[in-house]
């Protein structure tokens, strides 16, 4: 089977359910976005060396899959003509609660903030905090084409908390690596 298809080749692609739409389309932008974000944690996997929070990564990863499978269906494709979903999985409060667990075990080991954090510290911890960057503009982006088409809130609601997750766990990893946190306290200046 060859990768390339030609069928895009002027500026349309299909969604899953047989919709052709542009790439420029607010639905396509949303889904390259998380697309983008399951690369970036794949990179910031490569500086990770805690087994623990690259399994937790790769559950992530798995999930921006079904998030992305999701939001590349039209509402009224998600269900087929026989009453059953289109989709095999589908993410629910089952995989939001889970972030806030694994957050609420991480925040544990660390000091309450009183200031914002510069991103920073070592490689991991600097990636970390450009994958939070890259999934709050995801979540943006899922916003933004919520306000035309209408996008299960369960997907929003989960790329809120991943952002919060990854912010939490640049953290963790920070202090993991003994590197320190830069703050950005306005009273320094």
């Amino acid at each position: 089977m060859k990768i390339y298809t030609k069928t895009g080749d002027k500026g349309e692609t299909a969604l899953f359910g047989g919709t052709r739409v542009s790439k420029a389309s607010a639905r396509v932008e949303s889904y390259g976005n998380i697309d983008e974000l399951n690369s970036f944690i794949g990179f910031a996997k490569c500086e990770i060396k805690n087994e623990n929070v690259l399994n937790q990564l790769q559950k992530i990863q798995f999930d921006l899959f079904t998030v992305g499978s999701e939001s590349a269906t039209p509402m009224d494709k998600l269900t087929l003509a026989n009453g059953k979903s289109r989709l095999s999985l589908m993410i629910s409060e089952t995989e939001i609660e889970e972030l806030e667990h694994w957050m609420d075990e991480f925040e544990k080991e660390l000091q309450p903030l009183q200031y914002f954090i510069l991103p920073g510290g070592g490689k991991s911890a600097t990636s970390l905090h450009i994958c939070r960057t890259v999934c709050r503009r995801t979540e943006r982006s899922l916003v933004f084409l919520n306000e035309s088409e209408e996008v299960r809130p369960e997907l929003i609601k989960y790329l809120n908390r991943l952002s919060d997750y990854l912010f939490v766990l640049a953290r963790y990893v920070s202090k993991l690596n003994g590197e320190t946190e830069e703050y950005w306290n306005p009273n320094d200046r």
